[in-house]
């Protein structure tokens, strides 16, 4: 690459040692988002009651908060790559398990312990790069080194899988579509893991690694603030993994065919992941606390209940509620900037901080499918979607308490403080 390309990385945001890094995440996450859009209502047509299948979904979401919140003590006492290594095993075998031997006969038990093994992976791979990342880049660009981030994490997941699963369901089949996934991940594991050279040097040896595990917990202790911001970031994407459970089965009452669903789904975060970015920029100049509570927290509220009505608002036009949905999907992105705050909170430490926010992500993909097992029985899927923008809401106030000390401020504060300073003097 020559010195003017890596010039265009840096202008860009994304530092240039980590390139091949993000180019990995978004293959490996595409990979791993194959069964996103289709994966629930398949299972229930093919005879899983939709109980079952939130079942499913919350161990899968159970074994990922686990591996979320190890991803960043891991990554930071062990080293990311042999953190993600140990994630693309697990994802493999995981896989083999649940399609070669769950899958066929529905065998539910052990689709339930397969599918579990197979929620470690993705963790392990993608948040132990994203500790990488807090590490290796500027504080000043940080808020766009993370934005980039989950520009491939959720490219890949939500925009190219889902994509990617309309063809291959099509001409390969569902089993097959899930056998492919190997082939992604594989492929994505040799950008981030090979053609990635950069070096991370782990923990120094100062503390054991079960006290570095256990800094992971201790540090929401010692920074409640770290802890809120877990908080909030279980609640930004618990819609997330909460519609897909039940808004597929809730637009085909509303005339949308699963091809449609996925178009639809596939758009909102293909939007979203253009956000990513934009919300990366906002948040290192209008505060990253101030963009998450208004952009993610109020916006997101407001839009999950325009996204649900809109098929009744709109007469079932599919552009309007592809709209409503494209528009809660640009504001779901306003979160991104978490991703720098929580590490900003403490001095050193970073890995143990990220660790409660990957714990918090993980949680998301539990918490949402629960929700709807829990709720939609006696409250239906009305009820659950206003439970998810009432979470959204309170998400908001709890931002209002994060703040940034003194020595981790945001491009933004700096560029205020830069101001008062030429007005004193």
């Amino acid at each position: 690459m020559t010195q003017s390309g890596k010039s265009v990385l840096d202008k860009a945001g994304i530092p240039k040692h980590l390139a091949w890094g993000y180019l990995g995440i978004l293959i490996f996450m595409m990979g791993d988002g194959v069964e996103q859009g289709w994966l629930s209502p398949y299972l229930l047509g093919r005879g899983l009651n939709i109980q079952q299948s939130a079942s499913l979904f919350t161990v899968y979401g159970v074994t990922i908060a686990i591996s979320s919140w190890f991803s960043g003590v891991l990554a930071e006492g062990y080293g990311p790559k042999k953190t993600m290594m140990a994630g693309i095993l697990l994802y493999i075998l995981g896989t083999i398990g649940f399609v070669g031997y769950g899958m066929p006969e529905l065998h539910f038990p052990v689709m339930l312990i397969t599918y579990a093994i197979r929620g470690f992976g993705y963790p392990l791979f993608a948040y132990s790069f994203l500790v990488w990342i807090t590490y290796r880049s500027p504080q000043q660009k940080l808020g766009t080194a993370v934005g980039w981030f989950w520009f491939v994490f959720t490219g890949g997941l939500n925009v190219f899988g889902a994509y990617y699963s309309s063809w291959a369901i099509e001409h390969l089949g569902y089993l097959n579509t899930l056998w492919s996934s190997i082939f992604w991940v594989v492929l994505g594991a040799f950008f981030a893991l090979v053609l990635n050279t950069d070096k991370f040097k782990a923990g120094e040896g100062t503390v054991s690694k079960s006290e570095e595990l256990a800094k992971g917990l201790t540090i929401m202790k010692e920074e409640p603030k770290v802890l809120l911001g877990g908080i909030v970031r279980i609640i930004n994407t618990t819609a997330q993994f909460a519609f897909p459970v039940f808004l597929p089965t809730y637009m085909a009452a509303h005339g949308f065919s699963t091809t449609a669903w996925l178009q639809i789904w596939g758009t909102i975060f293909t939007a979203n992941i253009a956000f990513n970015l934009i919300f990366g920029f906002v948040g290192d100049n209008f505060g990253w606390k101030n963009t998450v509570m208004w952009f993610g927290g109020v916006g997101c509220a407001l839009t999950t209940l325009l996204f649900y009505y809109s098929p009744v608002l709109f007469g079932g036009s599919f552009w309007l509620v592809m709209l409503s949905g494209v528009l809660w999907g640009a504001l779901l992105a306003g979160y991104v900037p978490l991703s720098a705050l929580v590490p900003s909170l403490v001095k050193k430490d970073k890995g143990a901080a990220m660790a409660v926010l990957n714990l918090g992500a993980g949680l998301a993909v539990f918490v949402g499918p629960a929700i709807v097992g829990v709720f939609i029985g006696s409250v239906g899927n009305e009820g659950v979607v206003w439970i998810l923008a009432g979470l959204y809401f309170i998400s908001a106030l709890l931002t209002r308490y994060i703040s940034l000390p003194d020595n981790a401020k945001t491009a933004h504060s700096l560029k205020d403080s830069a101001k008062i300073t030429l007005k004193i003097e």
